[in-house]
């Protein structure tokens, strides 16, 4: 083996969000479907297979372009706790990601979002370029974060 194990590719952002926790929650969760190709551009493609609201066990497929490079994936919600957190993971298990919501305790009309990205074992191809990998997905994660804060706070001023 021409590279040890890797160790999980971590990206991580926090925001406050001048918005409501069941506001914020609403946007990201109940409204995930319409949304989430909005704060992320990289989204080409997004199908559900379930009809409904959204819970845990809910898949979903993507297409998405990151740097240039296309990739397809499916994930399923492994954890929607209204007003506190949702998660997603790959049913390969190549990445799954958290959206934590937590009311902010200085201003209560605001949301602390946390946003958790991780590649739990880097594909070995990538190992050679970890530092870029790493440096990708906290890029990715920012942007994630600020996008959503942007959009919330523009359709909550509405």
């Amino acid at each position: 083996m021409l590279f040890g194990p890797s160790k999980p590719v971590i990206g991580r952002s926090n925001i406050l969000i001048y918005a409501p926790i069941e506001a914020v929650f609403s946007f990201v969760g109940h409204d995930f479907f319409d949304n989430y190709p909005r704060w992320s551009s990289e989204v080409i493609d997004l199908k559900r297979d379930f009809e409904g609201a959204m819970k845990v066990g809910s898949q979903m497929q993507q297409i998405r372009a990151d740097h240039g490079r296309q990739t397809q994936s499916t994930f399923v919600v492994t954890q929607f706790e209204e007003d506190v957190c949702l998660t997603f993971e790959d049913v390969a298990k190549k990445y799954r990601c958290l959206y934590r919501f937590e009311q902010s305790t200085h201003q209560p009309t605001a949301t602390h979002l946390t946003f958790i990205f991780e590649f739990p074992v880097l594909d070995p191809l990538l190992r050679p370029f970890e530092k870029l990998v790493r440096n990708a997905v906290q890029e990715g994660a920012n942007n994630n974060t600020k996008n959503i804060k942007a959009l919330t706070e523009k359709v909550h001023r509405t």
